[in-house]
């Protein structure tokens, strides 16, 4: 009987794990630029990559029942809900592939200046200043409206915007110590993670 029914959450649940693809392939099939001589590190972004590690943890760790609705909700709801995890793994795979093209050889897991380091406002830093954590933010909430429990994603969703608030504050502390000004005012006109309106970094 729920064949129709139990196609959306298999529908959906295909298009985030093809979205963990892109969103892996973004790191791993990138060209590798020649390497290039560290100026400066900041080290206590390692943290905040433990912390968002703990928050994708959760969502993988406590799985629902497979292709099941994250609450028993209306076929309204549901689909509407569907949709909505779709659209952000989309888009956020969209954005971790983007910025890496555009990252180039400025690209790394630590936060660090290297030689030559230049300020990134084109492309999809001009819509978001930290696009590849808005995008991790954004596939581990669509991992977890697609494959976790409720009360697993809640807690998730608290652990890994603490680790990822602290890794862009490690971040941008690097930033505005090399370019002052012009980060400044680059700050003032893109958001830091969410493209809803201006917010600022402070130290």
């Amino acid at each position: 009987m729920g064949s129709s029914l139990d196609l959306l959450p298999r529908t959906v649940f295909a298009i985030v794990m093809l979205c963990w693809i892109v969103f892996a392939a973004a790191f791993l099939l990138r060209k590798r630029p020649p390497s290039a001589t560290e100026k400066n590190r900041e080290s206590t972004a390692t943290y905040g990559l433990a912390l968002e590690a703990v928050g994708y943890a959760i969502v993988w760790t406590f799985r629902r029942p497979a292709f099941t609705s994250i609450l028993p909700l209306p076929p309204t709801i549901d689909l509407v809900i569907g949709l909505i995890t779709a659209g952000v793994a989309i888009t956020s795979a969209w954005l971790v592939l983007s910025a890496v093209r555009t990252l180039g050889k400025q690209w790394a897991v630590a936060a660090r200046l290297v030689e030559g380091h230049k300020l990134i406002t084109n492309g999809v830093y001009g819509i978001v200043r930290n696009p590849i954590y808005a995008g991790m933010f954004g596939m581990m909430i669509a991992t977890g409206l697609a494959a976790s429990y409720w009360w697993a994603l809640l807690p998730a969703i608290v652990v890994f915007w603490v680790g990822t608030l602290m890794r862009v504050r490690s971040e941008e502390k690097l930033l505005r110590e090399a370019f002052g000004k012009e980060f400044e005012e680059y700050a003032r006109r893109v958001p830091a993670l969410l493209p809803l309106g201006t917010q600022r970094s402070r130290d």
